[in-house]
């Protein structure tokens, strides 16, 4: 976004390499995009000052103040020399983004703002219109199954298959490739260069098929995702609305099939609620399993 304008941005973030990273700090940077941890180290290498910072902004707000991250960004904002707000005196801005915000979130919110307004495009936490949800009870042993008859009727687009742990993700993926298909995977024991080369081979079309953990539910916007597969279902609708917002994204329509069973039953009513909300028929079972479930 910034080709041609004079502005000059920089990332950092694990993985990378810190030292090309550092020569663009040293030069000066208009807009740094950074993961807490990687900006933590470079602030305790005394190579970035938050003194100038006019404006913070935390993408996936939700998921920075939780999940073990919120202490590093405490630190970054209460105890480095982070530009005061104008209650403070000073000039920064604070902005936080996420599709889903708990309540108890949006408490811890509030420590990190001053006199601030909260504004929601839709309702918090709802899925986007433009993903058709659909869902079937689906026992684990006959998951693989399914997944390929599905696969075989789909003639063009990306598909990202959602599973919960990263052996499983290996699994799918290899079992995909004896069957035909062109996959990959994303999952965290995968290096940073193995997660991106799996990301540009997705894009590009190589392997139009991508197996992934949670990793890879926020902050990716590939296009022409067509269809979100949740082979395993997560554990909070939290994590769902997300995982189908890979598709359906920019005005574009999309599909999203979830495989579901009786270990999921503490999900189902909060999914019959999006469900309806969102104008989706709603197979019987999932009903019968959201009333019985209380």
């Amino acid at each position: 976004f910034t080709y041609s304008t004079g502005i000059r941005p920089s990332c950092i973030y694990g993985g990378a390499d810190a030292r090309e990273r550092l020569r663009d700090l040293e030069r000066g940077v208009d807009i740094l995009t950074a993961t807490p941890g990687r900006l933590t180290d470079f602030i305790e290498r005394g190579r970035v000052s938050m003194a100038c910072i006019r404006i913070l902004i935390m993408d996936e707000a939700d998921r920075m103040l939780d999940m073990g991250f919120e202490p590093q960004i405490r630190r970054i904002v209460d105890e480095e020399d982070m530009a005061g707000t104008g209650h403070q005196g000073g000039q920064r801005q604070t902005f936080m983004f996420s599709a889903t915000f708990p309540k108890e979130i949006q408490a811890l919110a509030g420590d990190f703002l001053t006199d601030y307004i909260f504004l929601s495009v839709g309702r918090v936490g709802a899925a986007a219109t433009d993903v058709k949800q659909t869902v079937r009870y689906v026992e684990n042993r006959d998951k693989l199954p399914e997944i390929i008859k599905l696969l075989n009727t789909i003639d063009e687009g990306l598909v990202m298959i959602f599973v919960e742990t990263k052996r499983n993700a290996d699994y799918i993926e290899n079992q995909l490739i004896r069957e035909g298909f062109p996959s990959t995977s994303i999952h965290g024991d995968r290096t940073q260069r193995e997660r991106e080369d799996a990301l540009n081979t997705f894009r590009t079309g190589q392997t139009p098929i991508m197996v992934c953990t949670d990793v890879a539910a926020r902050g990716l916007d590939v296009k022409g995702v067509t269809h979100v597969v949740n082979f395993d279902f997560p554990n909070n609708i939290y994590d769902y609305v997300h995982r189908i917002g890979r598709t359906g994204r920019a005005g574009h329509t999309g599909e999203a099939l979830s495989f579901f069973c009786d270990k999921n039953r503490g999900q189902a009513q909060a999914l019959v609620d999006m469900m309806t909300e969102n104008g989706h028929e709603v197979p019987e079972f999932l009903v019968t399993m959201g009333r019985n479930s209380g």
